[in-house]
């Protein structure tokens, strides 16, 4: 039973505390969702309006799961992406001893050796730059040994699944959401439509603006606004509707619109065997020490974004657990947002 309660005073008492001006949850299954959240403003000034659900968040890095993991789960159900391709294969621009032993699947479980970021944006401003620059970086460990959490072997990773697709990960990602009928919001690229009800994140002095329906992650904003590891933005609605197709394939059901086989789901939700990680490919798994909470079933895999934003999917309960907020507007460096995170879940139980 979802102690709706006990998940509402979590957030509530975080949103007066200020530890983020907007926020916006959904709990559901496989079928529909059963509980719904939404409290506070787009922004801290008590001028701005109010948030409900059909409020639109920057997802942050939960595009390394919803867009990129899920293009790369159809391009390998359809014979069009082999996970143990070398990257040499796929990217001239990757060469050298060090990086020959790196695959595509390193990159979906952040084992390629690959630093975590790079400010590219302060020099770049095009895909074959940041291709070049990363294919440059010195791996810092050998493939498979350790776990980094890599935006670089993302973007990379994003390369890949655009010529593999043959089309951009926006067109890509348009065509998924198309073929399962997703029509909440749900996209790269917001239209200006969306900004008047887009959660705010940061004022940036940079750019001169408070971020409104902008995205927030620069070296996105450098590659056009479309990466593989951030850019999506979304409601919590759209985000449980994507999670609810995860859902089922976890659960045992092929999805014969998409071609794409539980088994396959399966395996992508499968831990990794590199030492020390919890990575699978895209997903982290469940550990009881991280943002998912100690409640979750073994085979519960998530994600989270730096925006404040997180999704979590357990197939053992039959659950997905969307929470999504502004918290980098209160702060870029607070933690405060993991122990929401974590007492949002625990509270929530188990539906």
């Amino acid at each position: 039973m979802i102690d709706a309660a006990q998940a509402q005073d979590v957030l509530a008492r975080a949103l007066e505390s200020r530890a983020y001006s907007a926020v916006s949850a959904e709990i559901g299954g496989e079928s529909a969702a059963r509980w719904t959240y939404a409290a506070g403003r787009l922004g801290f000034d008590p001028a701005t309006p109010g948030v409900d659900h059909d409020t639109i968040f920057d997802l942050a890095s939960l595009t390394k799961v919803l867009a990129a993991t899920t293009i790369a789960l159809q391009l390998t159900a359809r014979g069009r992406l082999d996970l143990d391709s070398p990257v040499s294969d796929l990217v001239p621009a990757w060469r050298g001893a060090e990086h020959a032993g790196v695959r595509v699947r390193d990159l979906l479980q952040h084992s390629s050796g690959l630093p975590a970021c790079r400010d590219y944006f302060r020099t770049l401003s095009d895909s074959d730059g940041f291709v070049r620059a990363i294919s440059e970086e010195p791996l810092e460990d050998a493939p498979r040994t350790r776990a980094v959490y890599s935006d670089l072997g993302f973007i990379l990773l994003g390369v890949i699944l655009e010529q593999a697709g043959g089309g951009s990960l926006a067109t890509q990602f348009a065509q998924w959401r198309a073929v399962i009928g997703l029509a909440d919001p749900l996209d790269y690229q917001p239209p200006s439509a969306w900004h008047s009800r887009t959660a705010m994140t940061e004022h940036y002095e940079a750019r001169g603006t408070m971020l409104q329906g902008e995205v927030h992650d620069q070296n996105t904003e450098a590659l056009g606004g479309v990466a593989a590891h951030a850019g999506l933005f979304g409601t919590a609605a759209a985000v449980g509707a994507a999670a609810r197709w995860w859902l089922r394939l976890l659960r045992g059901q092929d999805d014969a619109a998409t071609g794409v086989s539980a088994s396959a789901a399966e395996a992508f939700t499968r831990r990794s065997a590199v030492p020390g990680s919890s990575r699978a490919l895209g997903w982290d798994t469940m550990l009881p020490t991280s943002s998912c909470g100690t409640r979750m079933s073994a085979r519960a895999v998530g994600h989270t974004g730096f925006t404040g934003t997180s999704l979590w999917i357990d197939p053992g309960h039959d659950a997905y657990y969307v929470l999504l907020t502004n918290r980098v507007l209160a702060s870029n460096t607070s933690d405060e947002i993991q122990r929401v995170r974590r007492e949002f879940h625990d509270a929530a139980g188990t539906p």
